[in-house]
């Protein structure tokens, strides 16, 4: 089974992206990686370089900086890496600079790409997501925060990937058919020292919006305020091995007392209903296949 790893980056050295965790989390079970790095204005290329080099291919790009609505400009660079994979993978193991899996789930993981290598109407598998948030011990509860997406695809030329990059389509605008599988995302985009985190939301919002839409909504400050969260989980688990040395390096504070911590009410009727009647009302960008 030939297993293809792909992401893209820019500027992870200067924003702080956990990238080379995010590739070294799933390289073990991938035979090789495809990489789309957009031009940068620090040492992202050479980062990405020293990871691997017998298992990595990398593209230098161009972002489009025009393109500024919706942040079709990631979902570009995510095709970019995709289109490059070879026709004979298997699988096609798409993992975000922010993104990461604990090693305890690669096992599953790839005993569910076997599973359904040959069953040809799955054209991807659905993971779970945990959504970090402040620090490396809170997790983020909101239904704002998406709970599942696709991260593992197959390798097809009407396969793109949609609107921000947040998941995948194909012919035109069709979901694809996924299954779902007992593996979890573990997202760090919200966990940045508050200065680095404030620097990348003003940069970041560029690709969603021109500047006067950045003017009016990114507040300006020296730090990100990072108490605008209405519901937070303390984290019980443990973390994956390869942030081990990141997270011992954290070198900013934030306690947050849980009592505080309430759902919207719109969160609260979406809980009760998929806690008593089992109806999921969350945005689905897919379609579940029984297993």
């Amino acid at each position: 089974m030939k297993v293809t790893g792909f992401s893209f980056i820019k500027d992870a050295v200067k924003f702080d992206y956990p990238v080379a965790e995010a590739i070294r989390s799933i390289l073990p079970i991938c035979t090789n990686f495809v990489v789309a790095v957009g031009k940068s204005s620090d040492e992202t290329l050479e980062l990405i370089r020293k990871i691997s080099p017998d298992k990595i291919t990398i593209i230098e790009t161009v972002w489009d900086e025009t393109m500024r609505e919706g942040g079709r400009v990631l979902a570009v660079e995510t095709d970019k890496a995709y289109q490059a994979i070879d026709d004979d993978s298997d699988w096609c193991f798409y993992i975000q600079g922010d993104e990461v899996v604990h090693e305890k789930y690669l096992p599953v993981i790839c005993e569910n790409m076997l599973k359904y290598k040959d069953r040809m109407d799955v054209d991807g598998l659905l993971f779970h997501y945990l959504h970090f948030y402040g620090s490396y011990d809170y997790i983020a509860a909101a239904s704002n925060f998406y709970k599942k997406e696709i991260r593992i695809i197959r390798k097809n030329r009407n396969f793109f990937s949609y609107r921000d990059a947040q998941g995948f389509r194909k012919n035109g605008n069709e979901k694809l058919n996924v299954i779902e599988i007992k593996a979890f995302i573990y997202h760090y985009g919200w966990v940045k020292q508050p200065k680095a985190m404030q620097a990348k939301q003003e940069n970041f919002n560029k690709y969603w919006h021109d500047d006067t839409w950045v003017e009016l909504h990114v507040a300006k400050a020296e730090e990100f305020d990072y108490s605008n969260i209405n519901s937070l989980k303390k984290f019980e688990g443990t973390h994956p091995e390869v942030m081990k040395e990141r997270i011992q390096g954290i070198n900013w504070n934030f306690d947050v007392e849980l009592s505080y911590t309430r759902f919207s009410l719109k969160d609260r009727c979406k809980n009760l209903l998929n806690s008593w009647l089992g109806i999921d009302l969350n945005y689905k960008n897919y379609k579940l296949l029984k297993k």
